[in-house]
């Protein structure tokens, strides 16, 4: 008998991955957390239904939203992370020495709990002594800091249940507060394709834009994600993500990535003009 994990993109569009066992299934106080094991993708991490992360492609998510601010800002000292239970996030910041310190405010401890277990290779540096873990809403945890951090990391699930807040005119203004004069944000914006992400996408991109004086908007190719065409967003109070790469520093640092290069760096900012006329028509709701 063949099991399949079906996720529903769209009402006339699902993904399905076949299933070799379910590894676990638990409700937490705040969503249903399960992991499946599979040929195609290895193990893999969903979400009230909704993939995470896969095992074979987590590296693509997890290079992008770590190695573009890092590489602009290779002295980023202090950072905050939102979200990011897998670890997969973590897991990449630990690779800079430059780091003193890595918050992270997961507002779901289960998620933490199970990846730890069933996903070691993503979650394999939260006992790193630089990262701090608080278990608590994200948009709570930050609303209490000013200027307190070099890069913040919005590494959040999509813009309903519990990464709701984190879509919020409020929640990136308290941003924008809690980094320095010259801090970075880089959030992820969720697929420019089909037509609710595009209403997320376009919603944030106008939020984001009304605090910061530079925001970009960047790209990379995640197969297991809705299209399989994901956006990322940049946002700093001082720094252009493609003027004020330090190639030559970061390649200098020795880094061995996946997917993440100082070429691809440049390049990944080059998109698509439906993305950019989308990008330029954005009307907050």
């Amino acid at each position: 008998m063949e099991l399949w994990f079906t996720e529903k993109h769209t009402e006339n569009v699902h993904f399905s991955i076949r299933v070799e066992k379910q590894l676990c299934s638990v409700q937490s106080e705040f969503q249903r957390i399960d992991v499946f094991d599979s040929t195609e993708f290895g193990r893999f991490l969903t979400l009230d239904g909704l993939v995470m992360i896969t095992e074979k492609d987590e590296f693509i998510y997890h290079d992008m939203i770590v190695h573009i601010p890092m590489a602009t800002n290779p002295k980023i000292k202090n950072v905050l992370v939102i979200g990011a239970g897998d670890g997969g996030t973590i897991r990449e910041l630990t690779r800079y020495q430059s780091i003193e310190q890595i918050d992270v405010a997961e507002i779901d401890e289960m998620v933490v709990t199970v990846c730890r277990e069933h996903l070691p290779k993503t979650a394999s540096r939260f006992s790193d002594p630089r990262v701090v873990l608080h278990f608590e809403d994200g948009l709570r945890y930050v609303r209490s800091k000013t200027e307190q951090y070099d890069l913040i990391i919005v590494d959040s699930t999509d813009p309903f249940g519990p990464g709701e807040g984190l879509f919020t005119k409020e929640f990136y203004g308290n941003c924008f507060k809690a980094l320095r004069d010259d801090g970075i944000l880089v959030n992820q914006h969720e697929s420019p394709y089909y037509k609710d992400d595009v209403m997320s996408m376009k919603r944030a991109h106008q939020r984001i834009q009304s605090f910061f004086p530079n925001c970009r908007v960047y790209q990379a190719h995640i197969p297991t994600y809705p299209s399989g065409h994901w956006l990322f967003g940049f946002a700093s109070k001082k720094y252009d993500p493609i003027k004020d790469l330090d190639a030559d520093l970061w390649n200098s640092l020795g880094i061995k990535t996946k997917y993440y290069n100082t070429e691809l760096h440049k390049g990944c900012f080059a998109l698509p003009t439906y993305v950019n006329e989308l990008l330029e028509n954005t009307d907050d709701e």
